[in-house]
């Protein structure tokens, strides 16, 4: 997974400040991103009504001297001056008392030179990220000054009283966010695109399948479950999606993140697009294994040309992430994400990605990796989770080793360095691998060992 996080909760992202109050603000995008400022409500329309005598023309301007216009500028310098300098547009100011007003544009004021200083920041730590990656693909060593080494700054700005708070949301609503894809969504885009349905399992079944599976391919107990009691919470089940409990089934989805392993919808196409046709063969492999009913055998070898028919699809484009995060968000791509929710396919597909993770650490000399480690993979991409590990980068903040989007998403990468996101990935484990699921997880891993 690139840069996201299902057991953070994803909320979406605010800068830190020292007024709660101020985060209750409606403006469109709470954290700047590096290439456009945030600017205050209707900005651009500040003059439209400023001076009245705008419209009929201003007596004595050749003279230079008219009383008539000095009083219209005095009188423009009392009005609404002030707020177009500001940002404030005309059906705000409107709404505003003078004294509303010259909060609100002390607030924006503050806002505004924090956005110029966050925007600032990030700059400097994509350019740092752009020369590290030039560095590796030298094969260079890198060096502290290849990152920056202060966290990223912290809104200062003052208060924002409820009362004008609640005028700005009216006159400038934030934007509506589109609804997040379901499991419901899921499946209706595999049954529609593919003529998909899963094979569905009880949790304990489901669970076998994981620990056989991950133990096939060198996978230990130690690290599958912990990365289980972390993505999850410790008590997940295998059709559990971020931000939904997976029991009650209230609350509302806040990424595609899916199952014990919380995969992400890109990355059911990428491990798709590397291992589908294995998939397949495999399918028919237990489709023709002796002994196996007739009607299983003819839903196996079904599901091998269904699996086949997602193949095709993901392979279509172009073996790029960002490609793969795009076509996900497809229906086409989204009913691949359902392969995660079936008892034969599922396991293996999660599994798989997390053997993909410890392949990639034994290239790069690091063959023993505990369930933290592994996760910090997970959590930031296979190369920069290993340059986390490194001595020199330890000791810096996270903000070098993550997006500005995907920085804020997670709750648990900010304000630390990177040893300091490695330990609190330990601990969140050490306490729900003791939940029931994890508990579960664990004794069924032992069960399978002994066979």
């Amino acid at each position: 997974m690139h840069q996201h996080h299902p057991f953070s909760l994803r909320e979406r992202p605010k800068p830190a400040s020292a007024s709660t109050a101020a985060s209750t603000v409606p403006d469109n995008a709470p954290i700047p991103t590096p290439k456009r400022a945030t600017p205050g409500p209707g900005i651009g329309l500040g003059l439209r009504r400023v001076c009245p005598m705008r419209k009929h023309g201003t007596p004595g301007l050749r003279g230079g001297r008219s009383v008539i216009l000095a009083a219209g500028l005095a009188a423009c310098a009392l009005g609404a001056i002030g707020a177009w300098a500001q940002g404030v547009s005309s059906d705000l100011a409107d709404r505003l008392t003078p004294a509303q007003l010259s909060t609100y544009e002390a607030y924006r004021t503050a806002r505004d030179k924090f956005d110029r200083e966050l925007r600032h920041y990030w700059r400097r730590v994509e350019a740092k990220r752009d020369a590290r990656k030039a560095k590796r693909m030298l094969g260079q060593e890198y060096e502290a000054e290849d990152y920056i080494a202060r966290q990223p700054p912290k809104a200062t700005w003052p208060e924002l009283p409820p009362d004008i708070a609640k005028i700005v949301a009216d006159v400038a609503p934030p934007p509506p966010v589109p609804p997040m894809a379901t499991v419901a969504d899921f499946l209706e885009c595999a049954r529609q695109h593919y003529g998909f349905a899963p094979t569905l399992a009880t949790e304990r079944e489901f669970k076998r399948a994981y620990a056989r599976e991950a133990l096939a391919v060198g996978l230990t107990k130690d690290q599958v479950v912990r990365i289980y009691a972390l993505e999850t919470g410790g008590q997940g089940t295998y059709d559990m999606q971020s931000g939904v409990n997976p029991f009650t089934k209230q609350g509302r989805p806040i990424s595609s993140a899916l199952g014990y392993a919380q995969l992400l919808h890109a990355n059911s196409t990428s491990e798709l697009v590397k291992h589908g046709e294995r998939f397949a063969r495999r399918l028919l492999a237990m489709a023709a294994a002796p002994g196996t009913p007739s009607d299983r055998a003819a839903a196996l070898r079904a599901k091998a040309a269904i699996v086949r028919r997602m193949h095709r699809a993901a392979r279509s484009i172009p073996n790029e992430w960002s490609h793969h995060m795009r076509f996900a968000g497809t229906p086409t791509g989204l009913g691949i994400h359902a392969l995660n929710l079936d008892a034969d396919v599922g396991p293996w597909l999660q599994v798989l990605k997390l053997k993909g993770l410890k392949d990639d650490a034994a290239a790069a000399g690091r063959a023993s990796l505990a369930g933290a480690e592994i996760e910090l993979m997970n959590l930031a991409g296979p190369r920069t989770g290993l340059e986390m590990m490194l001595p020199l980068a330890q000791n810096m903040p996270t903000s070098n080793f993550f997006s500005e989007g995907g920085y804020y998403r997670n709750t648990i990468v900010r304000d630390k360095t990177a040893a300091e996101l490695l330990k609190a990935l330990d601990e969140r484990m050490e306490a729900n691998v003791r939940k029931p699921g994890a508990q579960e997880f664990a004794q069924i891993f032992d069960e399978v060992a002994r066979r």
